[in-house]
């Protein structure tokens, strides 16, 4: 039996997709959830003393998830210019093998009460050649999860980014809106209203978190700050 998955998407790159997958794994985890968790790729990575590129976000997601996988199987794909994941490829010479990740996705599902996939950028965003992350969620049967950050011209990509999901026939579980500022402006304070308006309320709407860090502190206050700001619940199926 296929346990809960789902794709974690963003409205735009820097909204804080990371930060609410591992929002939302950790408090899963806190519950006694196997949590698994896959960036399949990531771009931006910089190398360590050896030369050897570090997934930053998909090294976070393991920490906070709890998740035993190893990094080479949670991020197969890393490459160096912070670029759409078919630039990027190329510049490094290499290529993408979608078929492969589509597979890893379905092997965590069967041994996973909750799997959380990360994709980089947004829906749109060209994996390798014409395929993007909508046909990666569509291939391996990933309803969607939308991170929107929020601040100016949040309303517009939310709109487009489900309205696209809703056209293709992807299933969308909900949004989750991020908070990208200590302090609110005029924007990100009228938004939640709008928002709630057009797409119906949110599934959470996570505050600002400032800098974290993979301590065992920060993986406490992200696991209550997710129980008590997302609808885990629904999340975890």
């Amino acid at each position: 039996m296929l346990q809960r998955s789902f794709l974690v998407t963003g409205t735009d790159t820097g909204v804080g997709k990371t930060t609410v997958a591992c929002a939302i794994a950790a408090a899963a985890a806190v519950r006694g959830c196997s949590v698994g968790v896959l960036k399949p790729i990531e771009t931006g990575c910089r190398p360590d003393a050896r030369g050897v590129l570090i997934p930053e976000d998909a090294e976070n997601l393991r920490y906070f998830s709890g998740c035993a996988e190893s990094i080479d199987t949670i991020c197969p794909y890393r490459f160096t210019d912070p670029l759409a994941p078919s630039v990027a490829a190329v510049r490094d010479g290499h290529d993408i093998q979608v078929e492969a990740i589509v597979d890893t996705i379905r092997d965590f599902r069967r041994r996973y009460d909750l799997t959380i996939v990360e994709g980089a950028g947004g829906l749109l965003v060209p994996i390798w050649k014409d395929t993007t992350f909508a046909d990666l969620a569509e291939q391996a049967e990933l309803p969607l999860l939308i991170v929107v950050g929020n601040r100016l011209g949040a309303i517009n990509h939310a709109q487009l980014t489900a309205g696209w999901a809703r056209a293709v026939g992807l299933e969308t579980i909900g949004y989750v809106v991020n908070s990208l500022q200590s302090e609110p402006d005029l924007a990100a304070r009228t938004n939640i209203d709008v928002l709630a308006d057009l797409l119906g309320p949110p599934l959470g709407i996570l505050p600002w978190l400032g800098q974290i860090e993979r301590t065992a502190e920060d993986r406490a206050r992200l696991a209550e700050t997710g129980a008590h700001a997302l609808a885990i619940s629904a999340l975890m199926g």
